[in-house]
């Protein structure tokens, strides 16, 4: 079975920091590219960070230097540390893993985790 499960998400004020955790399964986060995006208000969904399997990392310019994303392959999980928060990081953050077969890529996604910052 093919789960992202994400946590780690909640209330925060600005300046603060929370890391966000998702533990998917094994067999396809050690072959997949790992992503987060978020979701705000009345915009659209927007990818925030990703990891490659072999560990290359790329990060949108909004949160450049305030947002480290990693994975533990043993343990099946990607992370993002997310510091420095402001109340325009305020969005449902979710999970994504992206499998590139010969037939185009297979995006598996989680539920989403709620992060509000507070001013």
């Amino acid at each position: 079975q093919v789960q992202l499960v994400e946590s780690g998400g909640g209330l925060v004020q600005a300046g603060g920091s929370l890391r966000l955790s998702c533990a998917a399964s094994r067999s396809i986060f050690s072959i997949n590219t790992m992503n987060w995006y978020r979701q705000a208000p009345g915009k659209e969904r927007e990818l925030v960070a990703g990891i490659t399997s072999g560990g290359s990392t790329n990060y949108a310019d909004s949160v450049k230097g305030r947002f480290t994303i990693s994975r533990d392959n043993a343990k099946g999980t990607v992370y993002l540390q997310m510091n420095s928060l402001i109340p325009e990081d305020t969005a449902v953050y979710y999970c994504n893993a992206r499998s590139f077969i010969p037939l185009g890529p297979i995006d598996y996604w989680g539920q989403g985790t709620q992060v509000t910052v507070s001013s």
